[in-house]
């Protein structure tokens, strides 16, 4: 009888662990983007954006929102790490990938490593959030824009959103994450990754 009191106490008061993935070409701002989100839903403040440099491999980062415990997998975008991308699929439950929205020379570029993301087996049926990053500057490119640039609508089943925001100012960021946890838990790719770890407890 316990057993099963304290079954139902675990699902009903233990919030869900997920793991996201940031991905983007390199200065797209991803890693200011997760000291932002940091500092928005812990007691943490992130680092200022004047002492973030360029990831070289992996950040972490975490952050509890509604009922769910987020964990932050900022990758490196510079196109000699990407290949290290793909280590991180099999266990991400959504992705947020970020464009730079001020550097329109680059969207191809953009495209081009986001079309490779999703075309990956491991990622099947992941949650995409792509954020049109960078919107406090004056000449940034409008998410309207960037949508129809990067024509998604080949894609499979897979939910995604887009969302226009600044790492720099924090606007649209709350957004972006509430979107992103509805997403993940509505996902049937949490449903199936919760069976394979429970499976894998001997």
């Amino acid at each position: 009888m316990f057993s099963l009191f304290y079954g139902l106490w675990k699902y009903m008061f233990s919030k869900l662990e997920f793991h996201v993935l940031i991905l983007g070409i390199d200065k797209a701002g991803k890693t200011t983007l997760l000291e932002k989100v940091k500092s928005q839903y812990s007691e943490f403040e992130g680092l200022p954006p004047d002492r973030i440099v360029p990831t070289v491999g992996l950040n972490i980062g975490r952050a509890e929102v509604l009922n769910a415990k987020l964990v932050f997998w900022d990758l490196g975008g510079q196109p000699g790490l990407r290949s290290i991308w793909e280590k991180y699929y099999e266990d991400a439950h959504a992705v947020i990938f970020v464009i730079d929205a001020g550097c329109p020379s680059r969207f191809e570029d953009s495209k081009s490593a986001l079309e490779k993301v999703l075309r990956h087996e491991d990622l099947q049926g992941a949650p995409l959030l792509i954020l049109a990053n960078k919107q406090d500057l004056e000449d940034a490119v409008s998410v309207d824009k960037i949508s129809r640039y990067l024509d998604l609508k080949k894609l499979d089943e897979r939910v995604y959103a887009f969302q226009a925001v600044s790492a720099i100012d924090g606007r649209g960021i709350k957004e972006s994450v509430n979107w992103i946890v509805n997403a993940m838990e509505r996902s049937k790719r949490t449903e199936l990754l919760r069976l394979r770890a429970g499976s894998s407890i001997v």
